[in-house]
C-alpha cells in the first residue's frame, strides 16, 4: 500500500504541477482552456465555468435511453452568480489518480481532436512567442518544482559533513555487512591487508572489489575480529561513464550544519542542474552503447523506488520527486511529436518556413510521435515486468 500511495503522490504532484503551467500560461495569453483534469477518465465529477455561475455534474453508472448501463451524469447542481462571465473551462476530477491533463482550444494533442476554427481564443491563432510560452510552461514549472524541493530540503537539513572516521553508523538491512553481523559502532581497521585510517580509505578499498570476497578486520568493544564478506555492486556514472563499484551496505554518520536561504538556493540550483544532467548522461550512455534499452525503467520501477524512498522518510521521498520532476522536464522538451518539445519544434518550423502546416500534416506528425511514444512505453513496461520476475 505504501508503494501505491507513494507512486500516486509523486506522479500526481509532478504531472499536476506540469499541467498547471500550461493552464496558467494559456490563460495569460487568452487561450481558452476547454478542460483541466485531475486524474484520467472516467470522470467522477466536473465543475463547469458557465455564464451566470457554475454547473456541477456527478457521474456514475445508469441506464441510458437505450436501456444500457453506461457512465453518465446522475446528478447536476447549479451555482448561480448573476452577471458572472464563464470561461468555458470544465474542471474535472477523474477516477484514475495518476496526474492529469489540460485540453487547449485549437490544439492537436493526444486526443487527435482536429477541430481548429482559427478563432482568436485558439492556440494556433496566437503569435509564435505565445504558442512557445504555453507549450514550454509545463517544463518550466517542473524545473521550478525541482528547484523549490531541493532548496527546501537543503534549508531544512543543512549541509552534510562527516568526520571521515572509519566507524560504521548504519547498516543496510539484508546487505552483505548485515549478513556478516557488522553493527553500528564497529570500527574498520583493515580490508584484506590494507590498513584503514579514514572512511575515504574504507570506501576506496571496498569499491575496488565489486562481486569479490574480502576480509574485513574490525574493532568492537576493545576486541578485534575479522570476517569474510562477499561484496555486492552498484553502477554509478563517473566522468561521463558507467563504473561498477563494490558495496557492502554500510554508511558513516553525517552531521548536518544549518545554512541560510541564499546558500540553500545555491544548492537548489546546483542540484536541479545536476538532476537535468543525469538525464543528459543517460541519453549519452544509451547512444554510446554503454547502456542499453533494457536499462530503461517505467511506471513500475518508479513505483518501486517511490515506495522505498517513502519508507526511508519524507526527505527521501521529496528528493526522489525532485529528481523525477527533472526527468519529466527534460524528456518532455525533447523535439519528439506528442511531447511539449515536439509542439515547440513544429511551431518553430512553421515560423522558419513562413507557412502553416496543413491540418492533415499535423495529424500525421502527431500520429508518428504517438506511435514512437507507445513503442517506448511498451519497451519500458516490458523491462519493468522483467525486473519483477528477476528481482
Amino acid at each position: 500500500m505504501t508503494t501505491i500511495l507513494a507512486f500516486i503522490f509523486v506522479l500526481g504532484v509532478i504531472v499536476i504541477i506540469h499541467e498547471l503551467g500550461h493552464f496558467f500560461a494559456a490563460r495569460s495569453v487568452g487561450v481558452r482552456v476547454d478542460r483541466f483534469s485531475i486524474g484520467f477518465p472516467p470522470r467522477l465529477f466536473t465543475v463547469n465555468s458557465v455564464d451566470g455561475g457554475f454547473e456541477i455534474n456527478l457521474f456514475f453508472y445508469k441506464k441510458n435511453d437505450m436501456n444500457k448501463i453506461s457512465w453518465e451524469i446522475i446528478k447536476t447542481w447549479n451555482i448561480n452568480i448573476p452577471e458572472r462571465k464563464g470561461s468555458g473551462t470544465e474542471y474535472c476530477f477523474a477516477i484514475v489518480p495518476l496526474g492529469g491533463y489540460v485540453k487547449l482550444a485549437g490544439m492537436i494533442d493526444e486526443s487527435m481532436d482536429g477541430t481548429i476554427q482559427n478563432e482568436p481564443h485558439e492556440l494556433m491563432s496566437k503569435p509564435v512567442w505565445a504558442q512557445i510560452w504555453v507549450m514550454s510552461a509545463g517544463v518550466i514549472m517542473n524545473i521550478l518544482l525541482a528547484f523549490v524541493i531541493f532548496t527546501s530540503l537543503a534549508w531544512y537539513q543543512g549541509v552534510p559533513t562527516s568526520e571521515d572516521k572509519p566507524v560504521i553508523y548504519s547498516v543496510e538491512e539484508d546487505s552483505p555487512a548485515d549478513n556478516a553481523n557488522l553493527i553500528s559502532g564497529d570500527k574498520i581497521i583493515k580490508v584484506n591487508d590494507y590498513n584503514i585510517s579514514t572512511w575515504s580509505d574504507l570506501s576506496s578499498a571496498i569499491q575496488e572489489k565489486p562481486n569479490e570476497s574480502i576480509n574485513i578486520t574490525y574493532a568492537r568493544g576493545g576486541q578485534e575480529s575479522s570476517v569474510d564478506i562477499y561484496t555486492t555492486f552498484r553502477v554509478f556514472p563517473i566522468d561521463g561513464k558507467l563504473d561498477t563499484l563494490g558495496m557492502i551496505g554500510i554508511a558513516p554518520e553525517l552531521i548536518y550544519k544549518p545554512i541560510g536561504i541564499i546558500r540553500a538556493s545555491q544548492l537548489g540550483v546546483t542540484s536541479t542542474v545536476g538532476g537535468l544532467g543525469l538525464v543528459v548522461l543517460s541519453i549519452k550512455l544509451l547512444i554510446s552503447g554503454q547502456a542499453s534499452m533494457g536499462d530503461l525503467g517505467g511506471p513500475i520501477l518508479i513505483a518501486q523506488i517511490a515506495g522505498e524512498t517513502a519508507r526511508a522518510g519524507l526527505i527521501s521521498l521529496f528528493g526522489f520527486m525532485a529528481i523525477i520532476s527533472c526527468n519529466l522536464a527534460f524528456i518532455n522538451f525533447l523535439p519528439i511529436p506528442g511531447l511539449d518539445g515536439g509542439h515547440v519544434f513544429i511551431i518553430l518550423a512553421e515560423s522558419l518556413l513562413r507557412r502553416k502546416f496543413t491540418l492533415k500534416t499535423r495529424m500525421i506528425i502527431q500520429q508518428i510521435g504517438m506511435a514512437f511514444l507507445l513503442l517506448l512505453m511498451a519497451t519500458v513496461m516490458i523491462n519493468d515486468i522483467g525486473r519483477l520476475f528477476t528481482n
